[in-house]
């Protein structure tokens, strides 16, 4: 079952529906209204996975925010869902201070995680103590943004971790980064073994902390992880640095390039719509067409709106224009009302290709063939490059590049393809761009990545071998794979070097032999309105800093391919190209 179902299930049946307070009335209406009080991560959670109307459905009539100033409602009785943090538990002490001006008549009080031990305390000497009719952990401390997607909805993380002068607030930062994936284990049930990438020495600190959250969690609920098909699950974490190739890159799948190219803000793209108004769509799960479209190829996107739009109309009998133009599909619309859901969704991911499209056609294409050039270290035929400058100076001196951005993805992409220049090569890389900020491209070496060599040799870091994918079918201007698809896959079938990524001491891997299961018995008496959990091993990636939309395609495409695992791509947050940039540029500060 989807990561959002099942988040969502949970939060439904142990936070909403948790001990309802029954009137005697008719059906439907016997249930205590109630005010839920959320923070920013617990607000995220619940936007990302429950309805509204669900949620009024069992007696929720105002959704507040815990840190704004809000109305007290003395009458009613809250929910709280909040993060153990000293800010949130603070607000919630406060909404009940004054003994006389409570916000509520009582608090049910739900946190995402463990709760630390002085801030219990503290909490339990407040005044808010003797109105606390529940106290509970619901262990979920993460954003399941898509089906195979979860974010800690930490940005700040990649400072933490990344950013010399913050040395001091990382322990803290890797504490919590170690029990929110803890909590993502534990809603899925798993007890994975886990690795880490050995090259940079953090990941171990970070593994360690997890185990130790993961055996807390275990010694509460002793199922977790049971059976012979979990027992091969595996956590895998990388640091940032494994492969910053792939977040440059200008992708061409519709997703990745969309998020890219477009002003899309939390997931809304605006467009504007027939007759000049701005129409908003959210780019979500709930609509099938962009999960069918987001991973594929720009090339074919549009071609597949039309040819689904066309199935649709002739399934409904509509009267059929040769070319399908947005024009028709408004006078469509205007034609049969009883359709306008289904065909604005038509129209919108017309408008989004055709945007980027046009986006595409301005400079990017070119762009496009010296980035893969870059990354791949041959051209289109194969051949390999002997001098890329060749291919980098004209786009570095082009004025019509307005973005600095670009020019900083290829000179980065330039650096890590030479494993390092001079000093003196970057700053005339920089001087052609007319762009200031060779702070940015330096501070890549923060990443572990080498950046400015002068003389001397150097290490080549440890990267997995890459499979040779490049077919007939590959679009010249898309011929590179995040390494993140090798290091899934070779994960998968056990050939990822142990040196490199090797277990935590003590939690080898078991992918060996596991004895049959017979089909036949256990299954006969489910409901059949139950979704059927397939029951496979999984394979969970944490990139501690950002993952990019490229990767998070790579985790579907291994679980499509293999069948028999479910591959969970997370990270601290989901990168941009522009958004790795200034992560970097701000790592200087």
């Amino acid at each position: 079952m989807a990561l959002k179902a099942q988040v969502g299930q949970k939060i439904m049946n142990e936070v909403i529906r948790y001990k309802q307070v029954k009137k005697n009335g008719p059906p439907g209406h016997n249930v205590e209204w109630r005010v839920l009080v959320v923070d920013q991560l617990a607000m995220r959670m619940v936007s990302a996975c429950c309805k509204m109307h669900d949620i009024s459905a069992e007696g929720i009539t105002l959704v507040e925010d815990i840190h704004k100033k809000r109305e007290p409602l003395s009458t009613m009785e809250s929910v709280y869902l909040i993060t153990p943090c000293e800010k949130s538990v603070h607000a919630l002490m406060q909404d009940f201070a004054m003994p006389n001006r409570a916000m509520y008549r009582g608090a049910h009080v739900f946190f995402t995680e463990a709760c630390p031990d002085e801030l219990f305390n503290t909490l339990s000497h407040a005044v808010v103590a003797k109105y606390i009719r529940t106290l509970k952990e619901i262990n979920i401390a993460f954003v399941p943004y898509e089906e195979q997607v979860f974010s800690l909805d930490s940005p700040e993380t990649f400072q933490c971790m990344y950013n010399p002068s913050l040395i001091s607030a990382r322990n803290a930062n890797m504490e919590r980064m170690a029990e929110q994936i803890a909590t993502l284990c534990a809603t899925l049930g798993e007890y994975p073994s886990v690795r880490y990438r050995a090259d940079w020495e953090r990941n171990v600190e970070l593994a360690q902390l997890v185990q130790q959250k993961l055996d807390a969690y275990k010694a509460d609920e002793p199922t977790m992880g049971e059976g012979p098909e979990k027992a091969r699950s595996q956590l895998l974490i990388l640091d940032r640095g494994f492969d910053c190739v792939s977040p440059l890159l200008h992708e061409l799948t519709l997703q990745a390039m969309a998020y890219d190219l477009l002003p899309i803000e939390n997931d809304v793209y605006k467009y504007e719509a027939s007759a000049g108004q701005t129409k908003e769509v959210l780019l979500d799960e709930n609509d099938e067409l962009w999960v069918d479209l987001r991973h594929q190829h720009i090339a074919v996107v549009s071609q597949n709106v039309t040819k689904n739009l066309k199935k649709f109309t002739d399934s409904k009998r509509m009267p059929q224009g040769d070319k399908q133009s947005m024009r028709d599909l408004s006078q469509m619309i205007k034609k049969m009302p009883q359709y306008q859901k289904e065909l604005s969704k038509y129209a919108t991911h017309l408008h989004l290709a055709e945007d980027c499209m046009k986006a595409y056609q301005g400079y990017v294409d070119k762009l496009c063939k010296v980035e893969q050039d870059l990354a791949m270290g041959t051209d289109a035929e194969g051949e390999k490059i002997k001098d890329h400058m060749r291919n980098i100076v004209p786009i570095l001196l082009d004025t019509k590049i307005s973005n600095p951005y670009d020019k900083m993805r290829i000179i980065a992409l330039y650096v890590m393809s030479k494993n390092g220049i001079s000093d003196e090569n970057l700053t005339k890389l920089v001087t052609h761009a007319q762009i200031q900020e060779k702070q940015v491209i330096a501070n890549l070496a923060h990443l572990g990545l080498n950046v400015i060599v002068d003389g001397g040799t150097r290490k080549k870091p440890y990267s997995v071998p890459r499979k040779e994918r490049i077919t007939e079918q590959t679009y010249q201007m898309s011929r590179w794979t995040p390494i993140m698809k090798d290091i899934i896959e070779d994960c998968i079938e056990d050939k990822l070097d142990q040196r490199h990524f090797p277990f935590l001491a003590g939690r080898a891997q078991s992918s060996g032999y596991h004895a049959p299961t017979s089909a036949r018995y256990g299954h006969w008496h489910k409901d059949k309105g139950q979704q059927t959990v397939k029951n496979v091993p999984r394979m969970l990636v944490f990139v501690v800093g950002g993952v990019s939309f490229s990767e998070i395609r790579c985790g579907y495409e291994v679980t499509n391919a293999v069948k028999n695992w479910e591959v969970i791509v997370g990270s601290s947050h989901i990168l941009t190209p522009e958004g790795f940039l200034s992560d970097l540029a701000t790592l200087s500060n």
